[in-house]
């Protein structure tokens, strides 16, 4: 099996291939490792869909969605995100899924480790999702974290849920990327979860009165 260093270069690799879909890439030698580069190309006015920005993201807001924070550890630091993109994809094997920006500044932090932590977030933890929502900032000042067991990456204190992971497979999609991440280990705090989960709706926090 790939150790997390080669699943790194992996990501780092699909990274700078997919990086400029409307350009042609010059050929390459040929790396049995890397990940598929899918096909790619400019899209032009006609292929457009004649859709509104907001109102695609005043319709889609309608689908309340739990919240995680993605996180990994880095030489200069960990590196995490706040996401609400993220969903299981499969039993067997233990697969999940996240979708990040292309844009992302903290994303190349994440492949470069090549591994990753989700943490699903509670009721209460609104403010630590802003926190790792805000862009440049020191996003782990005064968050309390320990190494989650099977890839170091930080795990955060009284989150209801965590997953452990590594670096599975890396998609495009649109103007967005989808990470998929092989299960390593995975644990709930039962104190934790019995205040409910962080939900996001049409813009808001809210929490789930079952």
């Amino acid at each position: 099996m790939m150790g997390h260093a080669g699943m790194a270069a992996t990501a780092v690799r699909y990274l700078r291939a997919a990086g400029a879909p409307t350009k042609a890439a010059p050929p390459v030698a040929q790396d049995p490792t890397a990940l598929p580069r899918p096909a790619l190309h400019a899209v032009r006015e006609d292929e457009r869909a004649p859709l509104d920005p907001a109102e695609f993201r005043a319709v889609l807001g309608h689908f309340a969605s739990g919240v995680t924070v993605i996180t990994a550890p880095g030489d200069s630091g960990p590196a995490g995100f706040a996401c609400q993109s993220f969903a299981s994809l499969s039993l067997d094997p233990p697969l999940v899924a996240f979708m990040v920006a292309r844009t992302s500044t903290t994303w190349p932090r994440i492949a470069r480790a090549g591994v990753f932590c989700v943490n699903v977030l509670g009721a209460e933890q609104g403010a630590l999702c802003r926190a790792f929502a805000v862009s440049g900032a020191d996003k782990f000042a005064g968050v309390t974290h320990t190494p989650a067991p099977a890839t170091g990456s930080p795990r955060l204190a009284d989150v209801p849920a965590w997953i452990d992971c590594t670096v599975h497979a890396v998609h495009t999609g649109g103007d967005h990327l989808i990470v998929v991440g092989r299960v390593d280990a995975l644990g709930t705090d039962p104190a934790a979860a019995e205040r409910g989960p962080l939900l996001f709706h049409r813009g808001a926090f809210g929490r789930f009165d079952g």
